[in-house]
């Protein structure tokens, strides 16, 4: 499949970020998702989360204050499955990237 972990987010202000990460990929493609596991940093409640809803493209969304590398594990309703993975990326209003 030819799937990726897309992002958005938007600053909250006091180094906090309300973000969010779909999946992305050809309708035919996430047609045949049956659910993503998503893994998250450790430092959140519940860092192994599980997203079905097809029609926000299994959006998962969080806040926090830091990047990290979000995981996914897609499993089809064939039973194959697929991991990705997508560096978050979080940015103060006037474009400086945040580090931590």
């Amino acid at each position: 499949m030819k799937l990726r972990i897309a992002q958005g987010f938007k600053y909250q202000g006091d180094d906090w970020w309300h973000w969010w990460v779909w999946i992305e990929g050809p309708d035919a493609a996430l047609d045949q998702i049956d659910r993503v596991v998503y893994t998250l940093h450790s430092s959140f409640p519940d860092p192994v989360r599980t997203v079905t809803d097809r029609s926000s493209k299994f959006r998962l969304e969080a806040s926090g204050w830091g990047v990290f590398r979000v995981h996914a594990k897609v499993f089809t309703r064939g039973g194959a499955s697929e991991r990705l993975f997508h560096d978050l990326e979080l940015l103060y209003e006037d474009g400086t990237p945040t580090t931590a």
